[in-house]
């Protein structure tokens, strides 16, 4: 069912900790021992203070306890993600006008790096930017945009040189008990005090023979609005 609903549709320690006391506008859902406790979606929001935005989610468990296990190889790998579906445009995160469904999602992989300018990553938890479209091919019912051989898209200058339509920015990322937030200045991304957004745990998976859809969401474990209806409103933090 959570299936058919997504295809149908620097700050210090202290201020984040004050943000999990801010309730406006957050996503709140019941908790579920149908999924996992690290991924089990309690409270997500998206606030911002000042210069910066708080993307915030908080789960029945540890969050980041879980990890997909290595498989040492690229192919047929596996992501997990805590992501934050939004209504920003493509173009607002670097990439052409109306290409697909903005999201931030914090990832962990262990078979492959990708990280902007060649850098390391799959050692651990790490932000990206995707754009998200509906593909059947998918189990979860979406993928991040492919690039098409041959073309070459207006991208962001943190790109990691993969043919999908994802960003590798260096953002602060803090799991702290059940919570993992996510820190990112408001000049960067400069429709997000007017967006709106959900919260998904979900896994991925890079496709076995590495042809289009490259990257499928192909396990949704959890829709923070249970419709992906992006009923979040950013708020300033009180």
């Amino acid at each position: 069912m959570i299936t058919k609903a997504v295809t149908g549709a620097i700050a210090t320690g202290a201020l984040l900790m004050s943000m999990t006391s801010v309730l406006a506008h957050s996503i709140k859902s019941e908790p579920s021992e149908a999924v996992q406790a690290s991924f089990d979606i309690v409270d997500t929001m998206i606030v911002t203070k000042g210069e910066i935005a708080i993307f915030s989610t908080r789960v029945r468990g540890e969050a980041g306890k879980d990890k997909p296990d290595a498989t040492g190889q690229f192919e047929g790998s596996s992501v997990y993600a805590y992501v934050w579906p939004t209504s920003l445009d493509s173009s607002e995160i670097g990439f052409e006008k109306a290409q697909g469904i903005v999201a931030l999602a914090v990832t962990f992989h262990p078979d492959f790096d990708d990280a902007a300018y060649g850098g390391t990553n799959r050692h651990i938890w790490h932000p990206h930017w995707v754009v998200l479209a509906k593909d059947e091919a998918c189990g979860g019912g979406l993928k991040v945009v492919d690039i098409p051989a041959g073309t070459t898209p207006k991208v962001p200058s943190t790109w990691p040189g993969v043919p999908i339509l994802i960003d590798s920015p260096e953002y602060e990322t803090v799991f702290d008990g059940d919570t993992v937030d996510v820190t990112i200045p408001v000049a960067l991304i400069g429709g997000i005090s007017t967006a709106s957004y959900d919260g998904v745990t979900a896994g991925l998976k890079i496709n076995g023979n590495l042809h289009a859809p490259l990257l499928c969401v192909s396990d949704v474990f959890k829709v923070a609005s249970g419709d992906l209806s992006l009923p979040g409103k950013v708020v300033p933090a009180k």
